[in-house]
């Protein structure tokens, strides 16, 4: 299994990259890593060093991989912060490129805006996802705010949330994960993860683990698309993905550390220790 992912970079922590690359290689998956950004560290210190790199240098990074004739391997393109409307024109070329190549191969866009009521993208962003990236996307994997940003719906319900998802169904990704879900049904011991494909609907509840990391929420993309190429169904993909996630987001609480642990949990990537089913819903 091939996959491109052009996210961002951090030396330090897990996030983007440093938090797709690992997992989905350990599972087994050539990545191929293109990073948007080179940072000491996730911006949420509120300090970091680094640099951004530009459109033009992801553009040829992107051919550079096509003159070796590698997109015909291409299974999956993997997308997620996107510093600006150019960029995002970079990675929707090499989605382009993967599927021309390829016409297999899926393109699964984390269409990141923010978190908990807060915007942390550039304005333009939201506005080229729904117009630019979404219809290009195969699988979407939004958390609650980024839906309800994406689609101008609420997701204070589960039919509110499942009506929501039919909307981002509509403007192009044929299978949609949201993460973190909370409604009026969840306990609050708990979070819920809804999957929606082809009009139907599967929900899993994990217990709520109490610990707040960056990065989550790019494991979860890089896991759900693995598993999806390798199982071919959304529901069992959740499953799989899900499980991993809750076991890391549990080892990083029992270590007490602010970054995901990633390597002391990679256990959990290919063994998860407890294992969640998903409910038609």
């Amino acid at each position: 299994m091939n996959i491109l992912s052009l996210q961002s970079w951090v030396a330090y922590g897990h996030v983007g990259n440093a938090a797709a690359v690992f997992p989905l290689q350990r599972l087994g998956a050539e990545v191929w890593a293109v990073h948007t950004v080179q940072f000491s560290n996730h911006t949420g210190y509120g300090d970091w060093t680094g640099d951004v790199f530009g459109a033009p240098m992801i553009a040829a990074l992107v051919e550079g991989i096509a003159r070796r004739g590698a997109f015909a391997r291409c299974d999956a393109v993997l997308s997620g912060y996107l510093g600006g409307a150019a960029l995002g024109e970079a990675v929707l070329a090499a989605v382009a490129k993967a599927k021309a190549a390829n016409p297999r191969a899926l393109y699964c866009c984390d269409p990141v805006i923010g978190d908990s009521g807060r915007l942390y993208v550039a304005a333009e962003i939201p506005e080229f996802l729904r117009a630019r990236a979404l219809p290009a996307a195969d699988i979407a994997v939004p958390n609650p705010f980024e839906l309800c940003q994406l689609t101008g719906m609420t997701c204070g319900t589960l039919e509110e949330a499942k009506r929501a998802v039919a909307r981002l169904h509509a403007m192009g990704p044929r299978t949609v994960l949201v993460s973190g879900l909370r409604t009026e049904a969840t306990p609050a011991d708990a979070l819920d993860l809804l999957v929606g494909e082809g009009g139907a609907f599967h929900l899993l509840r994990t217990p709520r683990v109490p610990v707040a990391v960056n990065g989550a929420g790019d494991v979860l993309a890089a896991l759900f698309l693995f598993h999806f190429l390798k199982r071919g169904t959304a529901a069992g993909a959740l499953e799989a993905a899900a499980s991993s996630l809750y076991g890391l987001i549990r080892r990083t609480a029992e270590e007490g550390e602010r970054e995901l642990a990633i390597v002391a949990a990679q256990e959990e990537f290919v063994r998860p220790t407890r294992r969640f089913a998903a409910v038609s819903c």
